[in-house]
């Protein structure tokens, strides 16, 4: 039996991408999910195309809305009573040289995929605490390991979860709650259509690197089978990604030096 059969499982950002091939993957393995992202009508199409899709809740919810995510949380545990995996999967990305970025776009980059889900993290740990047992994670990215031009914003914020988090996991370890921080490649989504330039508008175009990266259903499945396992630290990503995230470790120099050459868009 799957560790996940029976546990609700909440994901944010499930309407797309990464978010919807972990409900997939989830569902498969017999977990009720909560499903989350702004819109109401995308989600229950991802529902509807999940396994049991009658045990699964739709939450629509905006990240950058944190007042409004206490009360969301009050929302699943009134439908299930419990919240066994936190999923913090919303995000949006970046495409624009810091020159070129407004300070307001930083700011929004940071409150999606920042402070959205250390504020979420923030109203499940009760619950969790209280039960003694329960699992978060958060989804950085390479890039929260490896920063390169035309990421600024989100490098800087995906650095700053993982940074939040793995102090987290040492806070709260003796108290029975696991805590894992997952670091995808290129992965094939559309995530890039909706990346910000420097002005605030979307970037509108598909990266080749994500075209060529990892099927998003292969990459779920070796995300849930190695948070299955209680890893903490889940690098799933191609050759080149984890060569980089390598190098980075053992010769930041020759890294830095690298990055300035290599093509990132």
């Amino acid at each position: 039996m799957s560790a996940y059969h029976d546990k609700v499982v909440w994901i944010t950002g499930a309407s797309s991408g990464i978010g919807e091939a972990l409900a997939y993957e989830f569902a498969r393995q017999g977990a009720r999910l909560v499903l989350s992202a702004r819109r109401a009508d995308t989600l229950e199409a991802v529902r509807q195309r999940c396994e049991r899709p009658e045990a699964h809740l739709v939450l629509p919810l905006d990240m950058s809305d944190t007042p409004s995510l206490p009360g969301k949380v009050d929302e699943v545990l009134t439908a299930f009573a419990q919240i066994d995996l936190l999923v913090n999967n919303a995000g949006i990305s970046q495409r624009s040289l810091v020159k070129d970025t407004g300070l307001d776009v930083d700011r929004r980059i940071m409150e999606v995929d920042f402070f959205g889900p250390v504020a979420l993290t923030k109203a499940v740990l009760p619950h969790m605490l209280e039960r003694g047992q329960g699992q978060l994670a958060v989804v950085s990215s390479v890039a929260g390991l490896v920063a390169t031009p035309y990421r600024s914003a989100y490098a800087a914020a995906k650095h700053a979860v993982a940074g939040f988090f793995n102090a987290l996991r040492a806070e709260v370890h003796d108290a029975g709650l696991r805590v894992a921080v997952i670091y995808p490649g290129y992965v094939q989504t559309n995530i890039t259509l909706h990346a910000l330039e420097g002005d605030g508008s979307a970037h509108g175009v598909l990266d080749q690197k994500l075209k060529d990266g990892m099927p998003a259903d292969v990459f779920a499945a070796r995300v849930v089978a190695e948070l299955a396992a209680g890893e903490s630290h889940i690098v799933v990503a191609g050759t080149q990604e984890k060569f980089a995230v390598y190098l980075g470790r053992v010769s930041p120099g020759l890294l830095a030096r690298l990055i300035r050459s290599v093509k990132v868009t």
